[in-house]
């Protein structure tokens, strides 16, 4: 498989080139230049398959011969480690829990395939010192850290901004050891993304640096996300119509879904579940591309509003919006509608989700307003445990959440962190590790 760049102005490479690069050289993202198609027989007898060969299968083609099958098997038994249970929470609305992993978020998967894909390639490739550099809202700064934890000779660079991610989120990112370099930025998360862009076009950095990024960018971040839905699919019974709700911030989530069904999986509808930063829902009602300044909400991983992933859902419409429109609904919800449905799920369904979660039910319920219920099944995506959001979570419910076992192995952990305002100062620090 060659990918190309969606910016146009660089040559088709390969999959080892676009994971250890990131982006290409023209700085656009990645994509699969060829389309891939499943055949019907697998999708048939998904109930019958193994979890890992399912993923396997999903993922092999877009790789080709780059990584050995054996090698790719074990890739693929590393990342799937851990239960992805779907739990039926009201008629018709399931709950695909995603948060069961070593960070308790869905990044959990894409972070581990990537570090396991980029220890392989690394030796074969590049002569530079290889730093993986990652602007993070949240979720994703724990899971790469987590990802990489096993592989030598990487550093893993995280920018978060400063007091806008919760106490464990940030325990997650800074108690990692010396291969961690965590920075906090005075700003918000697109701040801390367009540092991370300006750095891939630094010249004197790439010199002397082998960058690549862990945001979902990067191809192998982003294209094992496809296994959810394919591992949801093989639990539902699919006599209905199947809706997913995805709560979405940086968009390449919902992203691998819709590539999922491209290949053939059979998902009718998406919903793009977003808070209040709600710049694809206006775009699919209005056609108006425009992403205002980015407000701080309790579900904070989301708080995007020029979502780097939506090019490569527009790739895969062909820029056609009315063939966006007939395959992905989108909904915008507040901080008050978040904290009453998260209230209520806990009192009437004994369910608890994170702000997130949340989102993604909300967003189904609006969906399935005005269409029949029996005729669905309706799935929303849980995208991390509530106790990454420990102090929103039980101030809502008024009652403790208690800590998982793996997180209370870090909550006494030293915070060790780095804090800058601009860009020069991540410059000096990149530099400075070579």
């Amino acid at each position: 498989m060659k990918y190309i760049s969606l910016n146009h102005n660089s040559a088709p490479t390969s999959f080892k080139k676009a994971v250890i690069n990131g982006l290409a050289p023209d700085k656009g993202l990645y994509f699969p230049k060829n389309e891939v198609k499943l055949s019907a027989s697998f999708i048939e007898s998904l109930k019958n398959i193994d979890d890992f060969e399912i993923c396997y299968e999903v993922i092999r083609k877009y790789i080709g011969d780059e990584i050995p099958k054996n090698k790719l098997l074990d890739i693929v038994k590393d990342t799937v480690s851990f239960k992805i249970p779907l739990k039926k929470i009201e008629k018709s609305i399931y709950s695909l829990e995603l948060y069961h992993g070593p960070t308790l978020a869905f990044k959990d998967i894409g972070a581990k395939f990537m570090a396991l894909c980029l220890d392989y390639f690394k030796d074969s490739y590049t002569s530079k010192k290889i730093t993986v550099l990652v602007a993070t809202s949240g979720d994703t700064g724990g899971a790469v850290a987590n990802g990489f934890s096993g592989t030598k000779d990487i550093d893993v660079c995280i920018l978060y901004p400063k007091g806008k991610i919760s106490e464990v989120q940030e325990k997650q990112i800074t108690t990692n050891g010396s291969y961690v370099n965590a920075i906090e930025v005075e700003g918000d998360f697109d701040l801390c993304q367009s540092m991370v862009k300006r750095a891939f076009n630094d010249e004197e950095i790439n010199r002397k640096i082998a960058l690549t990024s862990a945001n979902s960018i990067n191809v192998a971040r982003w294209l094992p996300q496809m296994f959810y839905f394919f591992l949801a699919y093989k639990k539902i019974k699919n006599t209905k119509q199947n809706i997913f709700s995805v709560p979405s911030g940086n968009f390449g989530n919902i992203c691998a879904g819709i590539l999922a069904k491209s290949m053939g999986l059979p998902i009718d509808h998406f919903i793009a579940s977003t808070n209040i930063n709600d710049t694809i829902p206006r775009y699919i009602k209005d056609g108006i591309f425009e992403p205002n300044d980015t407000q701080a909400t309790i579900s904070n991983a989301m708080d995007v509003s020029d979502p780097s992933n939506f090019i490569r859902i527009q790739k895969i419409f062909n820029n056609d919006l009315q063939k966006l429109r007939k395959n992905i609904s989108g909904y915008s919800f507040n901080d008050k509608q978040t904290k009453e449905i998260i209230r209520r799920l806990y009192t009437s369904e004994k369910y608890l989700t994170c702000p997130h979660s949340a989102i993604g039910y909300l967003g189904l319920k609006e969906y399935m307003a005005s269409h029949d219920e029996n005729k669905i099944n309706g799935i929303f995506i849980s995208t991390a445990h509530s106790i990454k959001f420990k102090d929103v979570v039980e101030d809502i419910i008024n009652s403790e959440v208690k800590y998982p076992n793996s997180i209370k192995s870090i909550l006494n952990k030293e915070i060790k962190s780095q804090s800058i305002e601009d860009y020069d100062e991540l410059k000096e620090i990149l530099l400075n590790r070579v």
